[in-house]
């Protein structure tokens, strides 16, 4: 992997070259899908084809700090990078029919245990820190 480039644009001009790359991207995939015949896959196919572009772009030239710069503005909340999955997604849940349920169901338990899970591992993890922390205080005091 070669180094990032070094060239210096204000962050206005970095903001619109990103939002012209991801624009460019998603629209090129909507034809394209359209010309397919699967209109609702593009937001999909479209995520695909930015990661792969950018994964070629980085081995072979190393992306810019501009654009990464850009991209650490746009994504503070990372609502910008889930719209368009997020879109595609229901775009397609809801073709679902009578099925829709049994994968409403499904999505909901397969994502409320592991976050359950890992909450449970923070907190005991939390506490022991808490717990290790108080103990080497208070033989720190002890040995003064």
């Amino acid at each position: 992997m070669k180094p990032t480039q070094s060239l210096h644009i204000p962050l206005w001009l970095a903001l619109i070259l990103t939002l012209t790359i991801v624009i460019t991207v998603r629209e090129t995939a909507v034809i394209l899908c359209q010309m397919a015949g699967i209109e609702k896959a593009a937001n999909i196919v479209g995520l695909v084809a930015m990661f792969v572009i950018l994964m070629v772009w980085r081995l072979s030239k190393g992306l810019p700090n501009w654009m990464t710069r850009a991209s650490n503005t746009l994504l503070v909340d990372s609502g910008f990078a889930f719209l368009p999955v997020s879109a595609g997604a229901g775009l397609l849940l809801f073709a679902l029919g009578d099925e829709l349920w049994g994968v409403m169901i499904t999505m909901l338990i397969s994502t409320l245990i592991p976050l359950w899970g890992l909450a449970i591992l923070a907190n005991r993890w939390l506490n022991q820190d808490a717990n290790t922390d108080s103990v080497t205080t208070n033989e720190q005091k002890g040995q003064q």
